[in-house]
């Protein structure tokens, strides 16, 4: 709000009670060790006039002389500013008014004085709580200097008309609010990006400012801590190895590189917190897309964050150059999700997270101590050593597992490498086969699915005219539209999965060419390494030793990723022959 004549302090005539209280009162005063608070606060909008340029009138400095100008001019002593410079006055959990509050509770507080009621507050209700409760019951007097208000005469017009101020102020920044949520929806809607913080790997195009570019020193960093999690580090892994390699994190870098950031700077400059590695891992936006809309707040007056649902955000693929591959970011995603158990000693394996039980789908786990030698760890089944015991060991040693995995994975980059158009040939046919069945499957309960839907919307309005019409009780309503509401909700869910299983089953020859294309990359791979293993492999399942030839023999299946089991000696008797 703009108050253009009564800003300039040059004014001398200002009908609030400008003048000093009786010389008794004054002597009283003096005598006192109480502080005048002299309250000034400024947010982004404040210094906005209609046009959008920058208001001076309503600057930090410019209320501060105001300020200061009527606090001598009327001899309060004990001058003390509190500020809030780039808050809003929609809640009052502002650092200078939580201070000057302390001051008032303490009663080491007589006067408090704002260039007008907007600074205070732009909340009618509580603004309305602090000058006519808390204020007085600390016998504090309040002075909104522009809008002539002084609660040393509560029977004034003025006063009267405050809760009227009050209320417009908040309307004032309600108002304000849907105009900047409505500029930023556009924006947003348009792929611009909304985030002002630019993702660490990335820095803002110096020729358009709304264009991100590669910043080629963090962006190591990043691709570094993707590598790491595709190796089966979990974050307070990575972060530790990184802190022990002396790498800045990144509010540190962008401190030293001169880049504003909002984090506060850390004692340590290489200490990296474990959700920060959580928040660069699941990052979309290292992808090469803009991703908006992923949080909302309730209102001016809830300024918590929450997280936008998945469906509900807005991303816009290819606006920027990419540091991670699509098919490693949703690779790292799967590998997030299998969070695995740390074992005590804190050693890991190659495999945790990826073996299972082939017969009850239990995870393997993995088995160590120091006092094993390398030889000696293992994996057994979950439900083995659970209370329950409800499946056999399947033990399998980790070393055993390792050759096991290994030979395979050999013979299945030798197998595509050297005989691409068969092996594409077979399990076309395979894929097709498996998913022409399911996708069969699916579509027919997904049709009964949306077909008991619509039932149930007739449903609801006949239930509805029948408790109008008196023919069923309240209650009785109650409880079957509860029930319907209820089915309605898990059909809705099962609808959606179908739908996602439905477009996973016909994307099978898609995913055919990216495992082929995977493969490729790994033609002289030497040894198996974390990163093949989990580009190449989803799952590897144990099955129960066979022990019929009177020698243990141990088999395993390997579920590769995005084809699942590949028939290798199908595929090589087939060749040889």
């Amino acid at each position: 709000m703009s108050n253009d004549a009564s800003l300039d302090i040059n004014q001398k005539s200002n009908p609030v009670q400008a003048v000093a209280p009786p010389k008794e009162d004054n002597n009283m005063l003096r005598a006192t060790d109480k502080i005048t608070a002299l309250y000034c606060r400024l947010s982004v909008e404040d210094t906005k006039e209609k046009d959008g340029k920058d208001d001076p009138s309503n600057s930090i400095q410019h209320q501060k002389m105001i300020l200061l100008q009527y606090a001598k001019e009327n001899r309060f002593p004990n001058l003390t500013f509190f500020v809030d410079d780039g808050y809003s006055g929609t809640n009052y959990d502002r650092p200078g008014f939580q201070a000057m509050l302390a001051e008032i509770e303490a009663g080491r507080v007589a006067v408090c004085i704002t260039k007008d009621l907007s600074r205070l507050g732009r909340n009618s209700s509580l603004t309305g709580l602090y000058i006519n409760f808390t204020f007085p019951k600390y016998n504090v007097r309040y002075i909104a200097i522009n809008d002539h208000f002084d609660t040393i005469d509560p029977n004034s017009t003025d006063s009267d008309i405050a809760g009227i101020k009050n209320w417009f102020n908040e309307f004032f920044a309600k108002d304000t609010s849907r105009k900047i949520r409505a500029v930023q929806k556009a924006k947003g809607a348009r792929g611009v990006p909304l985030t002002v913080n630019v993702p660490f790997g990335y820095i803002k195009d110096p020729e358009d400012k709304t264009k991100w570019i590669v910043d080629e020193a963090a962006a190591v960093v990043v691709k570094r801590i993707f590598k790491l999690c595709m190796e089966g580090r979990g974050p307070m892994q990575i972060a530790k190895l990184l802190q022990e390699e002396k790498v800045l994190n990144p509010t540190a870098y962008k401190r030293r590189a001169g880049i504003k950031t909002p984090s506060p700077q850390t004692d340590d400059p290489y200490h990296w917190n474990t959700n920060t590695v959580v928040h660069i891992l699941e990052r979309r936006e290292y992808t090469g897309c803009t991703v908006n809309f992923k949080t909302y707040t309730n209102s001016i007056w809830d300024k918590k964050q929450r997280e936008t649902p998945l469906e509900n955000q807005a991303v816009f693929y290819d606006t920027h150059p990419a540091i991670i591959e699509q098919e490693i970011f949703d690779k790292v995603q799967e590998i997030r999700q299998q969070r695995h158990r740390r074992t005590k000693t804190g050693k890991s394996s190659l495999f945790s997270g990826m073996v299972y039980c082939a017969d009850c789908g239990a995870k393997m786990r993995y088995c160590t101590t120091n006092y094993f030698e390398k030889r000696q760890d293992h994996f057994v089944c979950a439900n083995y050593r659970s209370n329950t015991g409800s499946c056999s060991a399947h033990f399998i040693r980790a070393v055993v597992l390792e050759d096991l995995v290994w030979m395979h994975m050999k013979a299945v980059i030798f197998y595509v490498t050297r005989y691409e158009a068969h092996f594409r040939a077979v399990m076309e046919h395979k894929l097709l086969l498996s998913s022409e069945e399911k996708i069969c499957a699916s579509v027919k309960r997904l049709e009964q699915a949306q077909r008991r839907m619509g039932e149930l919307d007739r449903l609801f309005i006949r239930i509805y005219e029948d408790n109008v019409a008196g023919r069923i009780t309240d209650e009785r309503f109650s409880m079957m539209s509860r029930t319907y509401e209820d089915e309605q909700t898990q059909l809705k869910v099962e609808i959606q999965s179908l739908q996602q299983e439905i477009e996973v089953q016909e994307r099978q020859i898609e995913n055919l060419e990216q495992f082929i294309q995977r493969v490729h990359k790994y033609e002289d791979l030497d040894e198996l390494t974390p990163y093949a293993l989990r580009e190449l492999v989803k799952a590897i399942y144990i099955e129960a030793p066979d022990k019929s030839s009177g020698k243990r023999r141990q088999n395993i299946r390997i579920s590769y990723d995005l084809v699942g089991f590949i028939p290798l000696n199908e595929l090589m008797n087939e060749e040889t022959a």
